[in-house]
């Protein structure tokens, strides 16, 4: 797990989620504000996350819903534009999420440089999205051919679907770490915003000791220093938004405070060992 520190500079990191507004082809975009808008809004939140101290960003297609999992290269292609204006901005580690697609994303990655992606990698679920089947060998092959240091993390609990077969959450961890060498596993609630469940994130710490752990969704100023005590970071999105809402631009002063309390979490526990 050195890769976390030498990624991210800390001990438990905190992903920060850059969310793009509707792209072109998506039902909800603005043609009217069209693809300047997107990256003012982008650059916007970008700006308010570093300097709320994120230790990293993540940009995603969140508002591309209903999600594709094969995206159309359209999505590829104006998520690359976004970043490649805002690259002379970015000031910490960043990754991306190309919803949901793995092979798009490690496209992505490659073409703008980004250290990780995160995404569903392995498994068969049934989705709001239909039947959703993955190819991990197709992808692994993909990341050696074009980004071959990328970090992949595994999101295992996906939001909006459920694991095909009855499986214990530990067992599926397991056989992910086994067969598919992650460098992290994600670890989700129900849907984006949703609090992932402390329990199940203990559980899947303690099936792969020797992987980080990240909690994916639904970590709020009052319930990070319990999932912080399980995991080995997080990845953080609506609590940033203005009252907490998944719609909503990055609120900069819940980000400070949210960033605060994760130093004095972190300064707290160097202080005990």
């Amino acid at each position: 797990m050195q890769w976390l520190k030498e990624t991210f500079h800390v001990d438990k990191p905190i992903i920060a989620m850059c969310h793009l507004q509707a792209l072109p082809g998506d039902p909800g975009y603005d043609a009217a504000g069209g693809m300047r808008r997107v990256v003012e809004m982008a650059q916007a939140d970008l700006d308010h996350l570093q300097n709320g101290g994120a230790d990293a960003v993540m940009f995603s297609n969140e508002f591309s819903l209903p999600y594709l999992t094969k995206v159309r290269p359209e999505t590829t292609v104006a998520m690359a534009r976004v970043i490649g204006e805002l690259m002379r901005f970015i000031k910490v580690p960043f990754g991306v999420n190309v919803l949901w697609d793995p092979i798009a994303s490690i496209d992505l990655a490659a073409a703008t440089g980004a250290s990780f992606i995160r995404e569903i990698m392995s498994g068969v679920y049934a989705s709001d999205f239909g039947l959703w089947n993955t190819n991990v060998g197709e992808t692994a092959r993909h990341k050696a051919r074009l980004a071959p240091k990328l970090r992949l993390l595994f999101n295992i609990v996906p939001e909006a679907a459920a694991y095909l077969g009855d499986r214990p959450i530990a067992d599926i961890a397991r056989s992910t770490a086994f067969n598919n060498r992650p460098d992290a596993i994600c670890v989700s609630g129900l849907t984006a915003g949703a609090e992932t469940d402390t329990q199940v994130l203990s559980t899947v710490k303690a099936a792969v000791p020797g992987t980080a752990v990240l909690c994916n969704t639904g970590c709020r100023i009052d319930n990070i220093e319990r999932q912080l005590a399980v995991s080995d970071g997080a990845v953080v999105g609506s609590t940033f938004k203005v009252d907490g809402i998944f719609e909503n631009p990055v609120d900069p002063a819940r980000v400070k405070a949210f960033m605060d309390k994760v130093k004095a979490i972190r300064s707290a526990s160097r202080a005990v060992a």
